[in-house]
């Protein structure tokens, strides 16, 4: 089983009109992303994986719930963030487990929190502390993070840098988590992007706290990066905290999986170490939803 725990929801249900589609040259090096999808689009993407996490992002607190329209960034919908993550959800409940975003500045965040649960069956958050700007150590934050541990929820959080001028990369570093697990020793944390490009950083954190976890989305489009985040993973022992990720639209699990198993190529020829093949399989077909108890 291949279980894709990084991937946004589509801005559309059905057609996107022609003048709503765009492009982003920014999200990576190698060529621009088509960052407007459907419900179609996304599922004929993800078909490799055999379920897929998804969700959106609360951007700004009192997000209202509705319907979907266009968006800037993955997952980022003008209205109705956790309520279109839901409808998608129900849609394809065979392939796809939601996961909600909340904003600790909205004064009704462990409502919505709540609603995500039982209205909408949503099964773990989503954060962006650097994209949504919330100190990850003030007391709204730090509640969520508690309401999450007692509810048994997940959280995966954006971690590590981000072109977007507006999102605070200290909030996004790998050592906050440290600190967080230590607080809520239960709380199922997935650090995403293995933190880059401070993916020792990560890797020691998920070697320290049983219940910390990383994704590799979005990281194989950069082949050295990759290549020496993977090798430092080796290195410290942490490869079965490693958990398959796509960041689709950004990239699709054919691709990942691809970048994967070629890990090793740029350093074909040299004496320079190499990530164990077996290892890379056990990634791929890693059964993140058992380790996150979504199974």
């Amino acid at each position: 089983m291949i279980i894709d725990v990084h991937s946004h929801t589509p801005q559309f249900r059905g057609a996107i009109p022609a003048e709503l589609r765009r492009t982003n040259p920014k999200w990576r090096p190698d060529r621009a992303v088509e960052s407007v999808y459907n419900w179609e689009e996304f599922l004929e993407a993800q078909q490799p994986a055999d379920k897929s996490i998804v969700f959106g992002i609360a951007w700004q607190p009192n997000e209202p719930t509705g319907s979907v329209n266009g968006a800037n960034e993955p997952g980022d919908v003008a209205v109705g963030v956790n309520d279109a993550t839901s409808a998608f959800v129900r849609a394809h409940p065979d392939r796809l487990i939601g996961f909600m975003s909340v904003h600790p500045h909205d004064p009704r965040c462990l409502e919505e929190l709540e609603r995500g649960v039982g209205d909408l069956g949503l099964r773990g958050i989503k954060l962006g502390a650097n994209y949504q700007n919330f100190d990850p150590f003030e007391s709204r934050a730090l509640a969520v993070f508690r309401e999450a541990e007692r509810k048994g929820l997940p959280i995966l959080l954006h971690m590590g840098t981000s072109p977007v001028r507006m999102a605070p990369i200290r909030y996004a570093h790998p050592l906050v988590i440290d600190e967080i697990a230590a607080r809520y020793p239960d709380l199922k944390i997935i650090m995403a992007h293995l933190g880059h490009p401070w993916t020792v950083d990560t890797a020691v954190v998920v070697r320290k706290h049983p219940n910390v976890y990383a994704d590799l989305s979005g990281l194989f489009y950069r082949p050295y990066s990759f290549y020496d985040s993977l090798i430092k993973a080796t290195e410290w022992n942490v490869l079965d905290k490693l958990l398959f990720a796509s960041d689709y639209p950004i990239t699709t699990p054919a691709e990942t999986i691809h970048g994967l198993r070629t890990v090793n190529a740029i350093v074909e020829g040299t004496k320079f170490p190499r990530v164990p093949e077996d290892k890379i399989e056990q990634i791929i077909h890693r059964d993140s939803l058992a380790l996150l108890n979504l199974s």
